[in-house]
């Protein structure tokens, strides 16, 4: 017999469950929710990150629908002066928790129980158990299970390293550098950072915003990585120049384009991509946006190690499988090898609508929030799953210059097929998540004169489609094949 009844049970109070459950809300306003996550408060994944961690796009399109995440403003000082702001760590968490007890617990329609795991089901029955407590309690759901667990994001705080860390090692994640200061009289001499991802870039940067010197930062990096150029995402309220020309150089690069590296090397032409070594051709792009300023910042690291993945770690030396490498005694080896996105799962896409479970994923990438809202919005209001599904064919989760082209073509797709929707393409102008829906409506309500600008953009998609498709198929074969 069940403890108690919901229409929705969402597994996930992080990002992408309660973006869900807040468009819902909204959208269904007779339905109960639940939601069970395994941390003490609101904000999945960011409960765990390091404390300062920041977000690498603007502000204005993440978080849920029913509230702004920053001000609306220009940042005046550091590496992102002259764009708008980019939450912080103790910014997001607050935010969500707001959003749990300012709207969400208020509303009378949800349930929350942090500390909670999710064991499974038999039918509409599924058990809950608590994490202190270990008590289990059954819940009856009417409607569907909603998973919003389906990125499994992985943080240095919560992921084990695959290499061997000696006694002799001095070793920290990200989040224990802020603490250095309580114990000045044993500094490390030297630092190094392990990985080549946007967490490994997050920590050199505020190692030498600390003070630390170039000469005294080593940098792991197996592969290199292209990033999006800050600059032209800026919200589209503000920056729709930017977003054109990006948007623009996206299709016009494809479609002149061979190969994902070719793609990547004009986009590099033109500033809409950046990469840190102008001498390496990077292989990765996991949708990282760094600033210029950042950049430039992580260029005066000139020790680069690139003999591969680290095996070992000990004082004065790494391995990297039979090769020992020498380095200064007294290092602080900092693990930044966590991955944000399982992108191994790649192929493991499942239907988004299935019967009574519903899995939140991506819609358009990189755009996690705004996916899971469209996904309660579609929940809402439309009757089968068939058209549901019809609607939000999952994106790709691609991670190399090889398959991305892949990802570029399926946005673009995905954009023609909620485009061409008249509720879809109405709920697109009036989400503060989509990147460019409520600022185009705006303008077009306000005759804005950057209308005709934007005009342009439709027949340069159209024109340059062709190719487009073709290096889109191209990456995708690659991507179905690793």
């Amino acid at each position: 017999m069940a403890d108690f009844e919901t229409d929705y049970l969402i597994i996930g109070a992080g990002a992408v469950g309660l973006a869900f459950a807040d468009t819902l809300l909204d959208e269904d306003p007779d339905c109960h929710i639940t939601i069970v996550d395994k941390h003490a408060r609101p904000g999945g994944h960011w409960n765990d990150a390091y404390p300062f961690v920041a977000l690498h796009q603007p502000s204005a399109t993440y978080g849920v629908n029913s509230r702004e995440m920053c001000p609306d403003r220009v940042d005046e000082h550091g590496h992102n002066a002259g764009m708008y702001p980019l939450a912080k760590h103790a910014e997001i968490l607050s935010y969500y928790s707001k959003l749990m007890s300012e709207r969400m617990i208020p509303s009378g329609r949800v349930s929350y129980h942090p500390l909670t795991e999710y064991h499974g089901r038999e039918g509409s029955q599924h058990t809950v158990k608590g994490i202190l407590s270990g008590e289990n309690q059954v819940i009856e759901v009417r409607r569907k299970l909603v998973d919003g667990t389906f990125f499994k994001t992985s943080v240095p705080s919560t992921h084990t390293p695959a290499y061997e860390i000696a006694e002799s090692a001095r070793f920290a994640i990200p989040g224990d550098l802020p603490g250095l200061w309580k114990d000045i009289g044993n500094l490390p001499e030297n630092y190094i950072v392990i990985g080549g991802g946007k967490t490994a870039m997050d920590t050199a940067v505020w190692l030498l915003e600390a003070g630390v010197s170039p000469d005294k930062i080593g940098w792991v990096r197996p592969r290199d990585s292209w990033m999006f150029n800050r600059k032209l995402l800026q919200p589209a309220k503000h920056g729709i120049e930017g977003l054109i020309e990006f948007q623009s150089d996206l299709v016009e690069a494809a479609a002149a384009s061979e190969t994902g590296d070719e793609m990547f090397a004009e986009l590099g032409k033109r500033g809409t991509m950046l990469r840190i070594d102008e001498s390496v051709t990077p292989k990765m792009f996991h949708f990282a946006v760094m600033s210029e300023a950042e950049v430039d910042l992580l260029r005066s690291i000139k020790t680069v190690y690139r003999q591969g993945r680290v095996s070992k770690i000990e004082d004065g030396a790494m391995h990297f499988g039979d090769e020992a490498v020498e380095v200064p005694a007294n290092t602080l080896f900092i693990d930044c090898t966590a991955s944000a996105v399982p992108f191994e799962a790649r192929d493991k896409t499942r239907k988004f609508f299935d019967g009574d479970t519903i899995t939140l994923q991506l819609v358009q990438a990189p755009f996690v929030p705004y996916s899971a809202a469209l996904g309660a919005f579609l929940e809402a209001n439309f009757e089968t799953d068939d058209e549901r599904n019809a609607l939000c064919p999952p994106a790709p989760l691609t991670d190399t210059t090889d398959t991305y082209p892949y990802a570029v073509m399926a946005n673009l797709m995905s954009t023609a097929i909620l485009s061409n929707n008249e509720k879809t393409n109405a709920f697109n102008a009036r989400s503060r998540l989509h990147p460019t829906g409520p600022a185009v409506a705006e303008m077009i309500a306000n005759n804005d004169p950057r209308l005709a600008e934007l005009s342009k953009v439709g027949p340069k998609i159209q024109a340059n489609m062709p190719g487009v498709i073709k290096l889109g198929m191209a990456a995708k074969a690659i991507h179905e094949a690793t």
